[in-house]
């Protein structure tokens, strides 16, 4: 992709957003429309079958499954996607690289989803005691800003710890065999690595309240100029909105099909999990903003990022309406 073109379309969307101009242009989709939705640990697929909301769907979706953020922006630029669900920081990294990927959806839930997650013996009992330990450093996922805010509430920064670089995909198996002492996860990776190596949370009692759990669903510019393209986001959300509240109301039935059917967790250990939940929510690009703020603030002041960035540039409203006559 010519990286400049992707720049200008980015930077003439925002414009027009900016001017008010944030309506999708409607049109009834064609079913021949190919929408590629960027998943992670297939929770879309999952959400959108069990809830039954994708039988209901009038064009063709495709659902690749990624490992993380980083990935998942490569594929973007190279516009192999049209839009993706990525995790808090990933929009940040990507305008830190001089990319605006709007972000047209915000979905979060209060009680964090990432869990600081520790090798057995390695008698980590507070954020405090992260000083000198080993700890996974996934640069432009959400563990990031976990990470940087964990070390934060300790008093404590990231040349406070031994950062040990990796991918999201090598996260497991950096515990399984000792070559982190940390590492950033989540659920059902939490829950199966306990069983399989005793590694445990960190039962700091700040741990579970650092940041609430929050992930955006960003488009590539020139999908959003696309009529048919746009139409199918927008009957996108609305069915992934559905699913969310589907999912909230049909807690024990969301976790066997999830978590003991597909992710092959015992039902005592699905229940666990969904009890550590909080509800899913959806919000607006106004009231998602605060938020996103927060975090760029966060990686900013541990010199993570160059300068710091208005959060309001990167949303765009377009999409509001459909999420909050959905929610």
């Amino acid at each position: 992709m010519n990286k400049r073109r992707f720049l200008l379309a980015a930077q003439s969307l925002l414009a027009l957003s900016a001017w008010g101009v944030t309506g999708v242009a409607r049109s009834a989709v064609n079913p021949k429309t190919k929408l590629v939705v960027a998943d992670q640990s297939e929770l879309l697929r999952n959400l959108l079958d069990a809830s039954g909301e994708r039988k209901r769907l009038g064009f063709q979706l495709e659902l690749p499954n990624f490992a993380g953020g980083p990935a998942i922006f490569e594929a973007i630029r190279a516009g192999a996607l049209d839009i993706a669900y990525v995790g808090d920081t990933p929009p940040i990294q990507a305008r830190a690289a001089g990319v605006n990927l709007p972000i047209i959806a915000t979905f979060t839930r209060e009680r964090a989803q990432y869990r600081l997650v520790q090798r057995a013996g390695a008698n980590i009992q507070r954020l405090a005691d992260l000083r000198g330990k080993r700890v996974s450093y996934v640069e432009g996922s959400g563990r990031q800003v976990f990470l940087v805010e964990a070390l934060t509430r300790a008093g404590l920064g990231l040349g406070d710890v031994q950062l040990v670089n990796l991918r999201v995909a090598e996260l497991n198996d950096a515990l399984r065999a000792n070559a982190v002492d940390v590492a950033v996860l989540m659920e059902p990776h939490v829950t199966r690595l306990a069983k399989q190596i005793g590694a445990t949370p960190v039962p700091d009692p700040q741990e579970r309240n650092l940041l609430p759990a929050t992930s955006y669903i960003y488009a590539r510019p020139e999908v959003l100029a696309d009529a048919q393209k746009a139409e199918a986001i927008s009957e996108f959300l609305a069915a992934f909105v559905r699913s969310g509240k589907w999912s909230n109301a049909n807690v024990a039935q969301w976790g066997r099909h999830y978590y003991t059917d597909f992710q092959r967790i015992d039902a005592e250990s699905t229940a666990a999990i969904l009890a550590s939940q909080s509800k899913l929510l959806f919000q607006t690009a106004a009231e998602a903003q605060p938020h996103h703020q927060k975090l760029i603030d966060i990686l900013h002041a541990a010199g993570t990022l160059p300068k710091r960035l208005d959060a309001s540039t990167s949303f765009i409203p377009t999409y509001d309406s459909v999420i909050t006559a959905n929610r």
